[in-house]
Order: structure tokens, then C-alpha cells, then sequence
């Protein structure tokens, strides 16, 4: 028999981090696989980051991760998005080099000393009575284990669907899982069908790039990782173009034949992420949908096109292909095609993605019903450390929705469940000014570090900017600049009115459009400080105020958070409450009197009845 501490089944973005966490925290790991081709495989679009997305990354990266570090060290072109917004939105894309991204990733996996990795099928999840003890794969193998991660992706009884045609299959030519969901609903866990998309394929020498808008990247490139160094550079560029309303004509006279509408795909699919038929029939005003060109590697011809994901035939794909500027000579290397598979229900799971039902069994990535690359390292990555966590009897590391995007993932599919692939964005998070992108590290290193997973070098990096930014921001306080012809000079310059005294520094940089480097003509004190620093400088002060205004919403937000419930109660007791709430907190279990307040279907009045309730049974408990 193998005996291992943890196994991680599935070794997509969500099972590479959780095995490498595992790894790096100490524990013996096998990360079993359906194909050792497949790790790290980017089945949909060669990106990663995104809006909401780039800033789960930079939390993978701040808590120890790798999908930060991947990607810089092969990425091909890289944009900042939202600049024209504020700091709160923006957000980190960088396109990848497919091939040398899956590379880069199995390099850093095969390089951990504490990790095996292995080709094979769980066919099944082994346990003695609510505690998991192993799993057997397809073969026989029982494999020994302490704690189980389950990161299945999209392949658990995955079917691909192009027109009138559909098999059982996973992304790209790979096989189904088709023992897995069986395991599954033997230990009585509930499943549901989901269903993506992806765009074609098309070559690279059958495009007209003159007939598109190209889309350059960033002069200036900021890294994922707060451990990435030197000079970054683009060594390519993608493309925009529009359908029209001939690709139109084609679609609506062929949507007969789309499986949405035949009723042929029975699984619920993205509400933000719709086929191209899905948008012309839903959005009929509009005469042009945009399409995004982006090449897949730089050893390979396959440019991948953003926006047209379809399950229409393989003849009215071609066809609808060939009615767009730059695409009419376009020769299709890979269909586009629907896949639908099975997922589990969140709401099974703990705030520490463990199964409330199994000791020692997790889940992470699609297979808790999200969707992209990015929110399933972030849920990879915890359920990494908490397994960990659980095998040295240590209290589970739960993100908190005022601690970090990750955090709002996990809490809204764990109190809210979805209902259809979960994508995150800004607009989910309510403290989206505290929780930026530029300062994950900040915000998480330190606990990255107190597990044993992001390294001490890590942390004094994040340290060293926390120092330098705090003493800078001290320093511009104290620092008055005098009137002068030179500062009014300055001021006039910079679209601002002349100084009717002497100013201070800080306070400049509160006004729109001006940042430190500017100050340096007027400040004699001025030292150019890092960019990371400069950049943390400049929000906070600008910002302050706004700042502050959410740490204030966070404190009254935590105060519910801090308002523990007991764990395995029976709340169908508590005869005053409503009926509905007693049943969803029965079966959910919540942490705090916060969670309860977000689990769909526990109203406001039951939220005042059980914060009653805990008083009266926390006051009974203090004086027995």
C-alpha cells in the first residue's frame, strides 16, 4: 500500500497549487493526475489575471504560490487594465506562452522534494466512517492518505458538444474522469451540471492583421510576483476585431441548430461569459460584438479568438468565421465546442473548503462550481494550506471577505452556493479599496509565512515596503514647502491655482494629477524611493480618506464575524426562528453570526434572534 499525508487529485491551476503548498508546508504529496500532458493546461484562453482575476493571482503569489512566478517567467504580452479608473480596479492580464507555461509550472512541481507526481484515475475515495483514509485508483492502487484535495476541474463526466455531434470527453482531445462523480455521491455529496464554452482555433498565416486593430501591451510591465525582478519585456502583440451583421444573419438562420436552443446541453452556463449565439439572440440591438485576437505560444501558429465561444456545427462556425475583417481567409486548426461535466454543490463546504460531511476531504477549483484559471489557484491554494492545517491539528486558515478577493470567492460560494460557473470581479467585493491588487502582499504574506508556506525571504521584501512606505508617508506630512515664485511656477504647471502660503507636502499629492516624482523640483528633502513604494505612497495619500472610511465599514463588518455559533448544532430546536432559516443553518452550519447573515434564505430578523439567542447562551455559559 502507498501511504502518503495528502493526496491532490487533478493537477489543473487549482491542483498544482494546492500540491505544491502541501509540499512546501512539509507534507509527503502525490498529486494524481489523468495525463502528466495535461498539468498546468490552459484548455480556454492563453491569459492569465484579468479584472477581479489579477488580483486573486497576486494573492496566490503573496501567500507562497507559483501561478504568479509561471506566468512572469512566460508570459508575451502584458497589460494593466481599468488605468482610466481608480486604484481599486485596476488589474494585471498577461498573455502566455501555453506550451511554456504548462512547462514552467511541471518544472517547479517536479523540483519539489516533497512531492510525487503520478498519471492515473481516483476511482474512488476511501473512508472509515465520516474520516477520509485513501484513495483507489481506476487500477486498483489503494493509496493511503491523511487528508484528500479534489480538484477534478471540468472533467468529471465531461461531455464535449459541437452541433449535432457530442461524446464523452474532457478539454482538447483529453479523457473524462468517469468514476469520480460515482465516488462522489456514494459518500452522499450532491453534484450539478455545469457548462462551458471556448472560441476556435484558427492559423496564424490565414489571418489579415492589417484589416484589425492591434492592441499593444504595456510600456512599462508590472510583474504578478512580488519576487520578480529586472526588466520585463513583450515579445508580442493581439489584435481586435468586430462581427457584423452578415456573422449575425448566419448565426440567427442557423440557431436552430445550436444545442442552447435545441435543448441538447442540459448544463447551466456562465452568465458572463455567454456563447456568441447567446449574444446575438439575447443582445439583438447591437450590430457588432468585439473579438479579441491572441496568439497561444510563440512556437505555435493557433491564435485563439476571444469572444467567439460557440457550440454551432463545424459549417456555420466556418461560415460566420469567414464574414469578420481579418478572419475571411481563416483556416479553423480547433473547433470551438461546449463541454459539460459535474461539479458539486459549495454550500457542502466549510469556509476552510473542507467537506462539512468528511473529515479530512477538501475541494478546490471547478469543481466547486467556479469558473477560470485564477479562481481556482486561489481556491487550490487554500484548500492546500488548510489540509495541511488539519493534518498538524491546527486551526484552518479562513480568509475573511474584508481580508482579500480569495476570501470573497470562498464566502460566497460557501454561504451563497451559485447557481451557474462563478466568475469573480471587482464589483463582488465590497472593500475593493482596501483589498488592491498592489498591496496583496501586504495584506497576506504574514500568514502566508506563519503556516510555513510563503518563504522569510518574502517576508522581509513585504516588510522592507511597509517600512519605506510608512516613513515616507510620515515624512511628507512634516514636510511644508514655502511660497515661492519657483512653487507657483510648479503649481501653474501641474493645472493647479498659486499657493496662498506655504503648503504641505502631502497635501499636494491629494490633488488630481499629481504624484511623488513630481515633487522632486520643490521638495528638497525628495528621495526617489522603489516604484512598489512609490505606488503605495501615492494611493494612500490620495485616498486617505476614503481609506479610512472603509477600515470603519470593516471594523462594524468583523464585530458580526467575531460572534461565534457552535458547530453541529441543531437549529430546528430554536422554534423561534423561521422554519426556512432553521433548516439552512442546519444544514450549513455557519462560523459567526456574519456568515449566517449572508446564507440566502436567513433574514435580517433571524440574524436578531440568533444574536439574542448567542447572548442569552453565552451568558448561561460564563456563569456555569
Amino acid at each position: 500500500m502507498n501511504l502518503f499525508d495528502i493526496v491532490v487529485v487533478g493537477a489543473g491551476h487549482a491542483g498544482c497549487e494546492a500540491a505544491l503548498a502541501c509540499a512546501r508546508m512539509g507534507a509527503k504529496t502525490l498529486l494524481l493526475t489523468l495525463n502528466l500532458d495535461a498539468i498546468a493546461l490552459m484548455p480556454c484562453n492563453p491569459a492569465i489575471g484579468g479584472t477581479g482575476k489579477g488580483h486573486l493571482v497576486r494573492e496566490i503569489d503573496a501567500l507562497g504560490g507559483e501561478m504568479g512566478r509561471a506566468i512572469d517567467d512566460t508570459f508575451i504580452q502584458s497589460r494593466m487594465l481599468n488605468t482610466g479608473k481608480g486604484p481599486a480596479v485596476h488589474s494585471l492580464r498577461a498573455q502566455a506562452d501555453k506550451r511554456a507555461y504548462q512547462d514552467r509550472m511541471k518544472r517547479a512541481l517536479f523540483a519539489e522534494k516533497n512531492l510525487e507526481i503520478r498519471q492515473g484515475e481516483c476511482g474512488e475515495i476511501l473512508a472509515e466512517g465520516d474520516t477520509v483514509t485513501g484513495v483507489r485508483t481506476t487500477t486498483g492502487a489503494v493509496i493511503a492518505c491523511r487528508a484528500a484535495v479534489i480538484c477534478s476541474g471540468v472533467y468529471m463526466d465531461s461531455r464535449i458538444i459541437i452541433g449535432e455531434c457530442s461524446w464523452q470527453g474532457g478539454p482538447q482531445g483529453l479523457l473524462a474522469s468517469s468514476h469520480l462523480s460515482g465516488a462522489l455521491r456514494k459518500l452522499g455529496i450532491s453534484l450539478k451540471r455545469f457548462k462551458t464554452g471556448t472560441p476556435p482555433r484558427i492559423d496564424e498565416a490565414s489571418i489579415d492583421f492589417d484589416e484589425m486593430e492591434p492592441q499593444p501591451g504595456d510600456d512599462t510591465i508590472t510583474p504578478f510576483s512580488f519576487m520578480t525582478d529586472g526588466v520585463m519585456e513583450n515579445r508580442a502583440q493581439c489584435y481586435l476585431t468586430y462581427t457584423n451583421e452578415e456573422t449575425h444573419r448566419i448565426i440567427r438562420e442557423n440557431i436552430h441548430r445550436a444545442p442552447m436552443y435545441q435543448g441538447t446541453i442540459k448544463g447551466t452556463g456562465a452568465r458572463y461569459c455567454p456563447s456568441i449565439e447567446d449574444k446575438i439572440m439575447r443582445f439583438a440591438d447591437k450590430d457588432r460584438h468585439q473579438l479579441f485576437l491572441e496568439p497561444e505560444g510563440l512556437s505555435t501558429n493557433e491564435w485563439y479568438v476571444q469572444g467567439l465561444s460557440t457550440s454551432l456545427p463545424e459549417d456555420v462556425q466556418i461560415e460566420m468565421l469567414h464574414t469578420i475583417p481579418g478572419l475571411r481567409r481563416a483556416r479553423v486548426l480547433r473547433l470551438a465546442y461546449a463541454i459539460e461535466y459535474e461539479c458539486i454543490d459549495p454550500l457542502q463546504l466549510r469556509a476552510d473548503l473542507s467537506l462539512r460531511s468528511h473529515k479530512g476531504l477538501f475541494f478546490a477549483g471547478q469543481i466547486n462550481g467556479t469558473s477560470g484559471y485564477e479562481e481556482a489557484g486561489a481556491q487550490g491554494i487554500l484548500a492546500g494550506i488548510n489540509a495541511m492545517q488539519y493534518i498538524r491539528g491546527e486551526e484552518s486558515v479562513i480568509l475573511g471577505r474584508d481580508q482579500g478577493y480569495t476570501g470573497v470567492l470562498v464566502d460566497d460560494l460557501t454561504t451563497k452556493g451559485t447557481n451557474e460557473p462563478y466568475r469573480m470581479m471587482t464589483s463582488r467585493c465590497e472593500y475593493r479599496l482596501l483589498l488592491r491588487q498592489d498591496n496583496a502582499d501586504l495584506r497576506l504574506t504574514e500568514i502566508g509565512h506563519r503556516v510555513g508556506l510563503a518563504s522569510g525571504e518574502r517576508l522581509a521584501r513585504m516588510q522592507e515596503k511597509r517600512e519605506q512606505t510608512d516613513s515616507a508617508i510620515a515624512r511628507l506630512k512634516k514636510t511644508w514647502i514655502g511660497r515661492s515664485e519657483a512653487l507657483d511656477a510648479w503649481l501653474i504647471a501641474h493645472g493647479q491655482t498659486e499657493a496662498a502660503g506655504s503648503v504641505c507636502a502631502a497635501d499636494l499629492l491629494r490633488r488630481p494629477g499629481i504624484f511623488y516624482a513630481d515633487l522632486k523640483p520643490i521638495d528638497s528633502h525628495w528621495l526617489p524611493l522603489p516604484r512598489a513604494v512609490e505606488e503605495q505612497v501615492n494611493i494612500f495619500l490620495r485616498y486617505e480618506g476614503y481609506l479610512d472610511k472603509e477600515r470603519k465599514q470593516v471594523e462594524s463588518f468583523r464585530r458580526n464575524e467575531n460572534l461565534l455559533l457552535p458547530q453541529n448544532y441543531d437549529y430546528m430546536t430554536l422554534d423561534t426562528l423561521r422554519i426556512e432559516a432553521r433548516q439552512k443553518l442546519t444544514a450549513q452550519q455557519p462560523r459567526s453570526l456574519g456568515e449566517a447573515s449572508r446564507i440566502s434564505g436567513v433574514s435580517p430578523g433571524d440574524i436578531t434572534v440568533l444574536m439574542v439567542w448567542l447572548e442569552k447562551r453565552n451568558r448561561e455559559q460564563h456563569l456555569a
